[in-house]
């Protein structure tokens, strides 16, 4: 798959099933869609942390089992609709493996963007005061 993971071809299995939708006469006679289960605890090449963000990537897609379903139907090829499952696990371990960026370290405004903050509401509550009739205090 990349130069640093190999995808065993133990680990994946492929069914062919009969797609959703219109299709014509053809449509109940061919099994277009593809079903690609990707088991990655047969992938050595995925570390634990690996495997935790691809689960959470996966969602709906990571079965009890621990396998990633993907379910391809969108062409009325089954050779295309394969295609599309391979990139789409593909991408979806790439995604897996990149690492997470550094969480974000919260930071405080500076004492003069306070100040310049403060000056602004002051300026603005003064023009909204001038708009207001003379002689009214509230």
């Amino acid at each position: 798959m990349t130069a640093e993971v190999v995808l065993p071809s133990e680990s994946l299995s492929e069914s062919f099933v009969r797609a959703r939708g219109p299709g014509g006469q053809h449509v109940n006679t061919t099994e277009s869609a593809v079903q690609l289960r990707f088991i990655p605890a047969l992938c050595p090449d995925l570390s634990g942390a690996a495997r935790h963000r691809l689960k959470r990537l996966a969602g709906h897609r990571w079965t009890a089992a621990g396998e990633v379903v993907i379910v391809a139907e969108e062409f009325r090829s089954q050779e295309r609709n394969r295609a599309e499952a391979r990139a789409r696990l593909v991408e979806l371990v790439r995604r897996a493996l990149a690492p997470p960026p550094p969480p974000r370290r919260p930071t405080k405004p500076s004492r003069a963007a306070r100040q310049r903050r403060v000056t602004a509401k002051k300026q603005r509550g003064q023009i909204k005061a001038a708009r207001r009739a003379p002689g009214r205090d509230d």
